[in-house]
C-alpha cells in the first residue's frame, strides 16, 4: 500500500506538458539535422522515420496507460514493474533509471542547452565553454525543483507553450514559403543529398531520442490529481500532439532552407531560418526560443529525477534507503534523494565530457544508447498487459493485444537503430546496462533475505 499522505500538486494540464515540453525542446532541435543526414537528405525518408518514431511512443504508451489506470505505485515505470511483474524486477529497472537513464539523458540535453547558449551570446563554442554552461543550468534547475514544486510546475507550462511557438511558426512558414533556399555559408563544406541503402536505420537512434520523455511523466503520476483519468489521458494525446509538431517543424525547415544546407551547416540551421523569417533580428530571437525550449527538457527531466531515488529508498531498492526516504517538510521531498540525483549527473556530465572530447561515440551520445536499453525494457510491460488480456483483466483487444503487440515491435525496431548507429559501442553499453539492472536485482533480493533472517 502506498502513502496516501502524498499530495497532489498536478493536474492533467502539466502531466500533458511535461510529456510534450520533454518530448519537444531538445531532440527535434540538434537531432533533426542527424535524421536528415542518415537518411541521405532523403526527406520521405525522414518523414518514414519520424512516424516509426511515432508509431513505437504512441503504442506504447496506450499500452502503459492500461497499467497507469490500475496502480498509483510511486516510481512511474518502477512502480509498473513492482506492480506487475516483481519486487526484484522494479529494483532492477529502477538502478537502470537512477544510474544511467535519467543522469545521461539530463546532461546531454543540459549541454545541449549550452551549445545554444554559446551560438546566442557570441561565446567561444568550445566543448568546455559548453559543459560549464550546461552545469551552471543544471544547477539551477536541480535546485528550483527542490526548493518550489510549483515554480517547477508552472516553469514546466510556460516553457512548453513558449517552445511551441517557433516550432509551430516554422512548419506554418514552410507552407506558403516561396524564396528560394539560401547559399551555404562560405567556409562551409556543401555536403548534397545521396544514397544511403540500410544506412537510413541508423536514423532511428536520433529519433528515439527525440521521442524520448513521454515515461518520465509516470514519476509523478502520485502527485497528479485523480490520476486514473487524467494519465491515460495525457499518456495518449502526448504523443500525437509530438508527432504533428515534429512534422510540422521537419517539413518547415527542409521547404526554407533545403535539404543541403541543413545537411551541411547541421544545427546552425536554425540561424538561417530565423533570419529568413523574422529579418535581421531573426537569428537572436528563435535562438532565443530555441534555448527556452530546451531548458524546458532539462526542467522536466531534473522534475522527475529528483523523486526517483526517494521513491526507490521508500521501497528499500537502494543503499541508505531509510536517510533517502526521509522528506524535508518545507520541500516536501527528500534532501538526500535530490542531492543524490544531482551527484549522479555530475559523474555522467564528466562521462559526457570524455565522450565526446575522445569522439568516442561517432557523433553520437550516451544517452541514445540508455534509450535504446529502456525500450528493450519497456518490452517487458507490454508482454504483462498481454498476459493481463489473457486472464480477462483488459477487456479490450486493441489494448490487450493490437497495441502492446505493435509497442514490442517498434522496441525492436529502435534497437535495430541503435545497432546500426553505432556497431561497435552499442553492444557494450548494453551490457554494462544489464549488468546494473542484475546489481539492483540481487540487492533487492538480499535485502528480502536479510529481512527474513532478521525475523
Amino acid at each position: 500500500m502506498e502513502d496516501k499522505s502524498v499530495k497532489q500538486h498536478y493536474g492533467l494540464l502539466t502531466a500533458l506538458s511535461m510529456i510534450v515540453g520533454i518530448c519537444v525542446g531538445s531532440g527535434i532541435f540538434f537531432k533533426a539535422d542527424d535524421i536528415l543526414t542518415y537518411t541521405g537528405g532523403d526527406v520521405f525518408l525522414g518523414i518514414i522515420v519520424f512516424l516509426i518514431g511515432a508509431f513505437c511512443v504512441i503504442f506504447g504508451s496506450i499500452t502503459l496507460t492500461e497499467l497507469a489506470s490500475r496502480t498509483l505505485k510511486t516510481g512511474g515505470i518502477v512502480g509498473y514493474f513492482e506492480e506487475f511483474v516483481s519486487s526484484s524486477a522494479a529494483s532492477a529497472f529502477g538502478w537502470f533509471q537512477l544510474w544511467i537513464y535519467f543522469p545521461t539523458i539530463t546532461v546531454v540535453v543540459a549541454w545541449v542547452a549550452g551549445i545554444y547558449t554559446t551560438m546566442l551570446f557570441g561565446l567561444s563554442t568550445t566543448l568546455e565553454m559548453q559543459i560549464g554552461i550546461g552545469l551552471i543550468y543544471l544547477t539551477f534547475l536541480f535546485s528550483l525543483n527542490y526548493f518550489s514544486l510549483k515554480l517547477g510546475g508552472r516553469f514546466q507550462n510556460l516553457t512548453t507553450f513558449i517552445k511551441m511557438i517557433p516550432l509551430i511558426g516554422i512548419g506554418v512558414a514552410g507552407l506558403f514559403w516561396s524564396s528560394p533556399t539560401p547559399e551555404i555559408p562560405s567556409g562551409i563544406a556543401s555536403i548534397g543529398t545521396s544514397s544511403v541503402g540500410l544506412g537510413w536505420l541508423a536514423a532511428l537512434a536520433p529519433m528515439a531520442f527525440s521521442f524520448e520523455g513521454w515515461v518520465i511523466s509516470t514519476t509523478i503520476t502520485p502527485e497528479v490529481k485523480n490520476a486514473k483519468r487524467n494519465m491515460p489521458i495525457a499518456l495518449t494525446i502526448g504523443p500525437l500532439i509530438v508527432l504533428a509538431v515534429y512534422l510540422a517543424y521537419y517539413l518547415g525547415t527542409v521547404a526554407i532552407v533545403g535539404e543541403e544546407y541543413i545537411l551541411s551547416t547541421g544545427d546552425a540551421a536554425i540561424n538561417q531560418i530565423g533570419t529568413a523569417i523574422l529579418g535581421a533580428n531573426g537569428e537572436t530571437i528563435m535562438l532565443t526560443f530555441v534555448l527556452i525550449a530546451v531548458l524546458g527538457v532539462v526542467n522536466g527531466l531534473t522534475l522527475g529525477f529528483i523523486r526517483l531515488p526517494q521513491a526507490l529508498a521508500m521501497k528499500n531498492m537502494v543503499p541508505l534507503s531509510h536517510k533517502i526516504a526521509e522528506i524535508d517538510p518545507t520541500s516536501e521531498l527528500s534532501p538526500a534523494s535530490a542531492m543524490a540525483a544531482y551527484v549522479i549527473s555530475l559523474v555522467w556530465m564528466v562521462l559526457h565530457y570524455i565522450t565526446q572530447k575522445t569522439g568516442m561515440l561517432s557523433g553520437g551520445d550516451v544517452s541514445e544508447i540508455a534509450i535504446v536499453f529502456s525500450y528493450l525494457a519497456y518490452a517487458v510491460l507490454y508482454m504483462k498487459v498481454i498476459q493481463l488480456k489473457r486472464e480477462g483483466i483488459v477487456k479490450s483487444v486493441f489494448l490487450g493485444y493490437i497495441a502492446p503487440v505493435f509497442g514490442t515491435m517498434g522496441s525492436l525496431v529502435i534497437l535495430i537503430g541503435g545497432i546500426f548507429s553505432n556497431p561497435t559501442f552499442v553492444p557494450f553499453f548494453l551490457i554494462f546496462s544489464l549488468l546494473v539492472c542484475i546489481a539492483g536485482y540481487f540487492y533487492y533480493q538480499k535485502k528480502v533475505i536479510d529481512s527474513r533472517l532478521s525475523n
